[in-house]
């Protein structure tokens, strides 16, 4: 497969409702979407970088400069696959996110050449994913009961509660007591916490918890560990994991029991099928994340966490959690799923229309 050349699109899509982390809240998504045009097809993919370097210290107008300026330079000239750009971009340090958007365009292109979806490719092993969601940071505990009584009258099958401090214990404590035991639940602290809240964070061991979510710091797994021998609640890795390498010093250390693949996070759904496999070889529960995606990038997600070692909800929510109207046609919840999509690469493509609408800016690189 030969490149012709690669367009980089942003498009600005306000979100239904604010969404509040421990880090910031967000009320719409400046996103960059990356065009990779070969002569048999074109392919998409999606950088789930912020608009500020929160989450991560990559950002979409860094991720839309080192695309431009190193990254789509160093692609090979000829005849190419996947993999072959993937070596190319290896030299480049960091910049996951935007080497992820740039894989997966390629992939999907790639993909739609031969006539094979992105789920067949990776090794799927079901038809369709069941879906949890993730509840922000509300005002106050009787607007937090009322927006999870909604999202489980949608069908969601499992609800994850971003937690900072003081919002943690009494939330957590509440939901439970709402929506009782049976109620499949998680939080996510997004780093907010160091070691010396450890025993305040063992307080959340009495709700029977899933899984808390990367209570510490990102870049330290030692502590991590420390932590995990001191809460029943299992600890589970995002920030901290970029990498298959990662994932198995965390495993080794014993500074995670569940994992969280998110592709853009671990540089593209290549890395994020070698962590599900290296988990899976281990018996380390793995489940899909979730960044705002798009439609673009929510169906990438979803035929990833149809892989067979994806045993937990993800964040894969329908399109209207977050979208008013999706850049593609919208992801629907049934009975607490999402179907994988069938169709060629990622297996969906923008509205023309709509992209046009919520396009803010447009570049085409030639090769």
């Amino acid at each position: 497969m030969k490149i012709n050349g690669i367009e980089l699109r942003r498009i600005a899509m306000p979100l239904v409702a604010p969404f509040r982390t421990s880090f910031g809240t967000e009320t719409a998504r400046d996103v960059l979407l990356v065009r990779v045009v070969t002569a048999g097809a074109e392919g998409w993919g999606e950088c789930v970088a912020m608009d500020a370097p929160l989450y991560s210290p990559e950002y979409a107008d860094g991720a839309a400069d080192v695309l431009r300026r190193f990254l789509i330079p160093a692609l090979p000239r000829g005849d190419a696959d996947v993999y072959a750009v993937e070596r190319a971009l290896e030299p480049f340090k960091g910049h996951r996110m935007a080497k992820a958007a740039l894989l997966t365009a390629v992939l999907d292109a790639e993909l739609r050449e031969s006539g094979q979806s992105l789920a067949r490719y990776l090794g799927a092993s079901r038809d369709r994913v069941p879906c949890g969601v993730s509840v922000g940071i509300m005002d106050s505990v009787p607007e937090l009961l009322d927006a999870v009584a909604g999202y489980l009258a949608e069908g969601y099958v499992r609800v994850k509660l971003k937690i900072e401090p003081g919002w943690d214990v009494a939330p957590v404590r509440a939901v439970r007591e709402r929506f009782g035991a049976d109620l499949p639940l998680q939080v996510d602290a997004n780093a907010a916490y160091t070691l010396v809240d450890a025993p305040h964070l063992a307080r959340l061991d009495e709700f029977d918890l899933l899984l808390i979510e990367q209570p510490l710091a990102d870049d330290d797994m030692v502590q991590h560990a420390e932590l995990a021998r001191r809460l029943r609640t299992p600890v589970c890795l995002d920030e901290s994991v970029e990498s298959a390498a990662h994932a198995a010093a965390a495993l080794t250390l014993g500074a995670a029991s569940i994992v969280n693949i998110k592709p853009g996070r671990v540089g593209g759904y290549l890395e994020a099928k070698r962590i599900h496999d290296l988990c899976r070889a281990h018996g380390v529960a793995v489940w899909c994340g979730g960044m705002l995606e798009t439609g673009i990038g929510r169906a990438a997600n979803v035929a990833l966490a149809a892989l067979p070692g994806f045993t937990l909800p993800g964040d894969t929510s329908s399109s209207r959690r977050y979208f008013a109207e999706d850049v593609t046609e919208p992801f629907v919840l049934e009975d607490g799923h999402l179907a994988v999509p069938t169709g060629p690469g990622i297996g969906v493509e923008p509205v023309q229309d709509r992209l046009r609408a919520f396009t803010t800016a447009t570049e085409w690189i030639s090769m």
